[in-house]
């Protein structure tokens, strides 16, 4: 049998992996141009984004590689599916990825010997999975993108050359993932031995359909079943560090560069719920009343657990990383009732999420820290609407949507409306857990918006000097998109910073624009989100 490939199903993904062998040969004849390879994977984003947004002006579901109907099945099955549910995916990790691309700018510019086309290779390469992982409707498909994602990861967090504690994060998200792997795989295969398909359609009929309720074919052992959903379910909860699958999230993201650390907190994040959406909703429908309570309770225990945890946290990407947690919990909380639209409340706030988390990394990004050890402190914000309000007023609104506390309107809806979805579900313990984790959570996000506009003290946080040495320099204002975000970034104690510090800040400021605008956007008008999943 020969499948025809519709080419327009898969534009987006074929854009950047092209762009991904290009930037390949790029690297190989033009090595010293640092630029190009920057220019062309925006570039191709970009036009990926475009393609995506082609689709879905086009108003219709586009399917490709399909087996026909058979004498058991009346329709056909499809592996790649383009429908409502996958354009929403890839327009937020494609746009994400925008942001991803500039941060990677500025984090190229940093000291350390990363080698710059393996770094937009790997992550072109991360990024093909992300948008592939939506479109999958076979368990093949959906484990190979999955595993697109991870991969490249493992290399991005290492990338920087004799950096410790980047190889410790590399390592840790290496295991964590190789094990995580091996549980889903171990759960596809029950679920492919139980049915004797691999599509996700044709596994819910088995489950479902007609022959499973005549009692045609053998039957599905209700014990193996149970296993092989808690064996998926276990696998997707490492990928989006669920408790108690999270262990790995805050070293992670501490040790590994700044926008590996963005990319797993979004993209790699968003694919992974893509993967567990499709999974729930499509392959497993049938079996939600076996499923549903275990997601609310792993909902409960993750937020509760990232809420906790991110209290105690000091650095303010471990803090961001425990916060990521506590994220996962909110998204997850929609998928543990049973109401027509849970899926919907958790993409939406998956979309809204990742605009304002994006924007809290960017600004982390933006202001360096005050020596080259890159050692970060909640206290090194202090003063900061004095030396840079663009950014402290900017960071300050970021975090007032991760509370969820006005003006931040755009975390207030997110949170409503995944509350009014859990509601409506019957969910009112998990409900309540929820208001109670928000109000947990509105004490680090106060705390870090406080430091900004306390003034400087005259003691300086310990193993850093009073005052800055002869030839420390400030980070000049740099103005993005037109002049919507400018900032000013503190004065530095310790070393000087580098003048690839002061080159990369103007990428890392249109970050900052990117994402500042929407989030103002979700804050102001909600529906841009809310109707497109709705």
């Amino acid at each position: 049998m020969i499948q025809s490939i519709d080419y327009a199903a898969v534009a987006p993904s074929l854009i950047l992996a092209l762009t991904a062998g290009l930037v390949l040969l790029l690297d190989a004849f033009l090595p010293r141009t640092r630029a190009l390879p920057a220019t062309v994977t925006f570039a191709a984003v970009l036009a990926s984004l475009v393609a995506v947004a082609l689709q879905a002006a086009a108003g219709r579901t586009l399917s490709t590689f399909c087996v026909p109907p058979d004498r058991r099945h009346a329709a056909p099955a499809c592996s790649y599916v383009v429908d409502h549910l996958t354009l929403i995916f890839a327009a937020v990790v494609l746009t994400a990825a925008l942001v991803i691309v500039l941060l990677s700018a500025t984090q190229l510019t940093l000291p350390g010997a990363i080698p710059v086309g393996e770094w937009y290779f790997l992550l072109l390469c991360t990024l093909a999975g992300a948008v592939t992982l939506p479109a999958s409707r076979d368990l093949i498909t959906l484990v190979v993108a999955l595993e697109l994602v991870s991969l490249p990861a493992f290399a991005l967090a290492a990338l920087k050359r004799y950096d410790a504690k980047g190889s410790e994060a590399a390592l840790k998200l290496f295991l964590v993932s190789v094990v995580s792997t091996a549980v889903m795989l171990f759960g596809v295969s029950l679920l492919y031995g139980l049915t004797g398909s691999v599509h996700l359609v044709r596994i819910a009929e088995r489950l479902t359909g007609p022959q499973a309720a005549t009692g045609e074919g053998p039957a599905v052992p209700v014990g193996v079943l149970a296993v092989a959903v808690v064996l998926v379910i276990a696998g997707f909860a490492f990928k989006v560090a669920a408790v108690p699958f999270h262990f790995w999230a805050a070293d992670v993201y501490r040790g590994a560069p700044l926008p590996v650390a963005a990319l797993l907190s979004v993209i790699s994040k968003a694919a992974g719920f893509a993967g567990l959406i499709l999974l729930l909703t499509t392959a497993l429908a049938g079996q939600s009343a076996f499923w549903t309570p275990v997601v609310a309770v792993l909902s409960a225990v993750t937020m509760t657990t990232g809420n906790l945890l991110a209290l105690r946290q000091r650095d303010p990407v471990r803090l961001l990383a425990w916060s990521s947690v506590a994220q996962s919990g909110y998204i997850l909380a929609p998928l543990g009732v049973q109401t027509q639209n849970a899926a919907g409340a958790a993409t939406a706030y998956l979309a809204i999420y990742a605009a304002m988390n994006l924007g809290a990394f960017a600004v982390v990004m933006l202001v360096p820290p005050p020596g080259l050890d890159d050692r970060r402190d909640l206290d090194h914000y202090r003063g900061l609407a004095s030396r840079g309000p663009a950014a402290a007023l900017s960071l300050a609104f970021f975090l007032a949507c991760l509370a969820g506390l006005p003006p931040g309107l755009a975390g207030l809806f997110a949170k409503i409306v995944v509350f009014r979805e859990i509601v409506d579900g019957g969910g009112a313990w998990l409900a309540v857990v929820m208001a109670v984790n928000t109000v947990i959570g509105l004490y680090y996000y106060l705390a870090w918006m406080a430091r900004l506009f306390i003034p400087t003290p005259t003691t300086p946080p310990p193993g850093h000097p009073a005052t800055p040495p002869a030839g420390a320099a400030a980070v000049p204002s740099s103005e993005a998109a037109g002049g919507a975000v400018t900032s000013a970034v503190t004065g530095t104690s310790g070393a000087a910073i580098t003048a690839g510090r002061l080159a990369g800040a103007r990428p890392a400021a249109i970050a900052v624009a990117i994402t500042l605008a929407l989030t103002i956007a979700f804050s102001v008008a909600p529906q841009l989100i809310l109707s497109a999943v709705g």
